[in-house]
């Protein structure tokens, strides 16, 4: 993850970022928020007043919640910071009995929970206190009193507990973080004989722990529910589960009406349980069974939506809660609903918790047309789309996939060009060889613009195949293979063959290879550790990324976390160790391996197909599309001559990491003046990390590893004190003291994602997301993409990755691993880790994304600006070493708006240099060009051009080669018609073709 250090604001700023940082807070009864002690203390502390000087003992009831609180050191401390040694007499969860010596009367402060920061400061790991040792035996001696031993410390005169003190509001232990004595739960128990017993709560107290029954439900004989609504709010509350005597088994709800004033109905299908299901990010919905062992507890977190229309008054109702072995409670529902209507249902206040309703959204879901896709056509087996074409086999696999966009990337009308030197075939290989396959005929399913569907049916001996496939108007096709055995069956190999013309069999990128030329032919083997599972194959304007995948998959975890969630080994693909993919210079073969099948057995060969590129390069916005990518004040913005401010988390109007919604205010005045000044703004905004700060944390964590991904826990204090494991840290900024957890690889969170998108264009102005890798599938990419175009205006979505070819994240080309979102971005940022001194042909793959129809910027090191410019890349203001303003300096002076590009892969560039090492790429408008040239040569070179007259418009013998002076890049020169031009290592130039006067 990337981090911005903005410069020293301007007064205007810094009232920004205090207004950003003081959020209203919910109190918490009986805590007071002090806020004036170290971190490195704790978060938590209990005040003690002590009546004079001498011994003296104190019970500070804590009714701790965390794990050993016995084993934790204890640090009590005079008002001055003098430390004060401290005796146990008895510790345990309940309660700490204490003697100390008091210097003299006061108030003291005992700190439970100081620890020690390991780790790094952006991903820090709180180390707890050992056990104190306690006064010394000398001490012991002169008091007689004893650790461990309370009878002697009776006697003493006792200190006042004032009371817990937490040091922000958000560290503050609430009244559902205070553990019931085992003395209150064997009384309760004792009041109520159910196998399980329900409890309610406001949403301003949520359950965050499942271990100990919270002090307040200790005194509960009836559960019910009582809260304030407004008519039109989706309102929400907690029922908590304990299961008390026996595991509660596969819970169900049935929810009442609500009845209000005059018969006037909440109807029942108005109340929902997020925990129990909802509507996942495909669009389908979905059942949850929950289960709850038993000793734990489990919080139910339920939604009202509540009509516009609503009189006022009370609205009373019932939950009935059944297990699937009979055990019931029931539990009174009571909303006084009052005041003005919400028209937004409470989205522009998050401590509501209204958002909650987002989680099951389809907003954005179907097929529909996005820019610049043209509607899929389908004519017999022939379907059309943007500058490709696929002809499908009675197999159901493409029989012939065409491309017809140029070799210079830049047009999608060329003479249509066949990928393919034979049909995708799936072969099932007997001891005597390929056994024949026989197929009904191919029927197709729904057409629509967006997809057409289809499926076949066929068999091969003993197997029945059933194959479903799905092409969309970005070129991804789906198919999914269904193999079963009719009887007990043996096979020598089940394989997918995709054999490709070798001029499309020319660059490759996957399966542990970097992104570059073809390399010899190899073989390659499933493996967790590697996060691998696709191969793209092709030449820089056709190609074809081939995924292999099951319906087990589950999108694994991506920068720095992968080795905590891999991938999921397909079955079929892997076969304990036998599946593979080979590739033999222009065939790609992915193999199961020989198996024997019961009658019955199913297999699922699940493909995807990504035919590429997806679209004509834009050059246009290339050169009109300016970041900035740091927060700065809207007049220096302005100045630095960018045209798109990217604003990062941890600014003074995007604070948080991921959650964007708590500053609403200063970020929609600093939107409001940046479109005043014509620029635009984008936000750091995705779903791979989430702040603690966000409201809805406590909802989500009651979800299991629904949102949350699992993990070891640990990580900052806070993490550890609020949230149970499992869960993963992630990153932290300690300025701010902003810490973030992991989520899930896909989730229902991605849908509150993309209602999230939409509050912040219609309500914000918000014009795009800058995405620092991506946690999410290429349908929440499409959707995204439907809500920021939404209106007739185009949304911006750039990409920011890391080089994520390491062994900690699993040795994957960034473009390999998101080509899948490629069809909907705008700009691509790669990045940390990248080397600029690969050669030419993984500059082209892996990082320009040229061959995919997107063009990029650099970041490491400041890139190479010289190579940079052979691919239409600079750098991005104002990372590392290199600036971008002479050389967008040098696009308007020359013109660069109108032009077309002719790169040196464009067998049709009008200039050539004629050595190996050095490449040319021509930026054309009518009868002159501005040529880009590069070495990656290790020693100096001299080159001489040459120039295809005919398609610059220009007599080569008459030509003016000018070199204006860009500061940092290039100094004056001018170059005669084959003068030879010297290149310095790793440098190259900016040469304008003009007709000699």
């Amino acid at each position: 993850m990337m981090g911005a250090s903005p410069r020293c604001p301007m007064r205007l700023l810094l009232a920004l970022w205090l207004s950003a940082l003081l959020l209203p807070a919910q109190p918490v009864e009986g805590v007071r928020v002090q806020g004036a002690w170290a971190a490195s203390l704790g978060n938590h502390r209990w005040a003690i007043r002590a009546g004079g000087a001498g011994l003296l003992r104190v019970r500070v009831p804590w009714r701790r919640m965390d794990a050993d609180p016995a084993a934790k050191g204890l640090r009590l401390l005079t008002e001055t910071g003098a430390e004060v040694p401290i005796l146990r007499l008895k510790v345990d969860a309940e309660a700490a009995d204490l003697a100390f010596e008091a210097p003299g009367a006061g108030t003291y402060h005992l700190y439970p929970l100081a620890h020690t920061l390991a780790g790094s400061a952006n991903y820090p790991k709180a180390q707890y206190l050992p056990r104190e040792a306690g006064p010394s035996p000398e001490w012991l001696a002169r008091t007689g009193l004893r650790a461990g031993d309370p009878g002697p410390a009776q006697s003493l005169p006792e200190a006042q507990v004032i009371g817990y003190e937490a040091r922000r509001p958000e560290d503050a232990f609430n009244a559902l973080d205070r553990g019931a004595t085992a003395a209150e739960r064997e009384a309760l128990l004792a009041r109520r004989r159910e196998p399980f017993l329900a409890f309610t709560a406001d949403r301003a107290t949520p359950l965050r722990q499942t271990r100990v029954l919270p002090e307040p439900w200790a005194h509960v004989l009836r559960p019910a529910f009582h809260g304030e609504a407004r008519p039109g709010e989706f309102y929400v509350f907690q029922i908590g589960l304990w299961a008390a005597r026996r595991p509660i088994v596969d819970l169900k709800l049935t929810f009442s009406e609500l009845v209000g004033p005059a018969g006037v109905k909440v109807p029942a299908a108005a109340l929902r349980c997020f925990n129990l299901g909802g509507v996942e990010v495909e669009g389908r919905p979905f059942t949850k069974t929950l289960h709850v062992d038993q000793g734990r507890l489990q919080a139910l977190w339920i939604g009202v939506d509540l009509a516009v229309e609503l009189n006022p008054g009370p609205y009373v109702g019932t939950v009935l809660l059944r297990d699937a072995a009979d055990g019931t409670q029931r539990v009174t529902v009571r909303l006084d609903i009052a005041g003005l209507p919400l028209a937004d249902h409470g989205d522009a206040e998050p401590w509501r918790l209204s958002r909650l309703r987002w989680l099951d959204s389809r907003l954005a879901q179907g097929d529909a047309l996005v820019a610049p896709y043209t509607a899929l056509q389908r004519r017999g087996r022939l379907l059309t789309l943007l500058g490709r074409e696929v002809e499908l086999a009675d197999s159901g696999w493409p029989a012939r996939i065409r491309t017809r966009f140029a070799p210079s990337l830049m047009a999608a009308d060329a003479p249509a060009a066949d990928l393919l030197s034979a049909p995708m075939a799936f072969e099932v290989v007997g001891k005597g060889g390929v056994l024949p396959l026989r197929w009904e005929p191919l029927r197709f399913g729904r057409i629509t613009e967006g997809a057409a569907s289809w499926s076949a049916r066929g068999r091969a001996g003993d197997l029945g195949l059933t194959l479903r496939g799905r092409l969309e108007f970005d070129g991804t096709l789906e198919a999914r293979l269904q193999v079963k055995a009719l009887r007990p069956t043996e096979v020598a190999d089940l394989r997918l063959r995709l054999a490709l013309q070798p001029t499309f069999a020319t660059h490759l990128m996957g399966l542990g290879h970097r992104g570059g030329r073809a390399p010899q032919p190899f073989t390659w083997r499933w493996n967790r550790d590697l996060n691998q599972d696709a191969l793209w194959v092709g030449a820089p304007h056709g190609g074809l990324q081939l995924t292999l995948k099951d319906d087990t998959y589950r999108r694994p975890l991506n920068t720095n976390f992968y080795l905590e969630q891999p991938l999921r080994l397909p079955d079929a693909w892997h076969n304990g160790g036998k599946g593979g993919v080979a590739f033999d210079g222009s065939c790609i073969t992915a193999f199961g391996g020989a198996r024997s099948l019961a009658a019955g057995q199913v297999l699922r060969f699940h493909v995807r197909l990504m035919i590429t590129p997806f679209r004509p390069v834009d050059t246009e916005a290339q050169w009109r599309t300016r970041y900035l990518h740091a927060f700065r004040a809207l007049p220096e913005a302005k100045a630095t001559g960018a045209t798109v401010l990217n604003l990062h988390h941890a600014t003074a109007v995007n604070p948080w990491i991921n959650y964007p919604f708590l500053t609403p205010g200063p970020l929609k005045a600093y939107v409001d003046g940046a479109h005043a000044q014509g620029q635009r703004v984008k936000l750091y905004y995705t779903v791979r990390e989430l702040t603690t700060k966000a409201p809805e944390l406590p909802a989500l964590r009651s979800l299991g590893d629904e949102v949350i991904s699992p993990g070891p826990g640990g990580g900052s204090a806070w993490l550890q004190e609020h949230l149970e494991p499992p869960y993963l840290g992630a990153w932290h900024v300690p300025q701010i003291e902003d810490a973030a957890m992991v989520t899930s690889g896909v989730s229902r969170w991605h849908n509150h994602y993309v209602e999230g998108l939409d509050f912040l264009v219609r309500n914000l102005g918000v014009d795009g997301l800058y995405l620092d890798d991506l946690a999410f599938d290429r349908t929440t990419m499409k959707r995204l993409r439907r809500v920021l175009d939404q209106g007739g205006r185009h949304g911006l979505l750039d990409l920011h990755s890391a080089n994520q070819f390491n062994p900690r994240d699993g040795f994957a080309s960034s473009a390999n691993l998101y080509l899948e979102h490629f069809p909907y971005l705008d700009r691509l940022w790669f990045g940390e880790y990248f080397d600029y001194d690969a050669d030419p042909d993984q500059w082209l793959i892996e990082m320009s994304g040229l061959p995919f129809g997107l063009i990029g910027e650099m970041l490491e090191g400041g890139g190479n600006p010289w190579r940079g410019m052979v691919f239409g890349m600079t750098s991005r203001l104002p990372w590392e070493k290199s600036d971008p303003r002479p050389l967008w300096k040098e696009w308007d002076r020359f013109g660069m708006a109108g032009t077309r590009m002719s790169g040196w892969w464009d067998p049709a560039c009008p200039v050539k240099v004629g050595h190996g090492q050095v490449k040319a790429t021509a930026y054309l408008q009518p009868g002159r060009a501005l040529v880009a040239l590069a070495s990656w040569a290790k020693e100096s070179v001299e080159v001489v051009l040459q120039l295809d007259g005919k398609a610059l418009g220009l007599d080569p013998a008459r030509v003016l080669l000018r070199a204006h002076p860009i500061e940092g890049f290039q100094e004056g020169r001018t170059f005669r018609p084959n003068e030879p031009i010297p290149l310095a290592p790793g440098r190259g130039w900016l040469l304008e073709l003009r007709a000699a006067e």
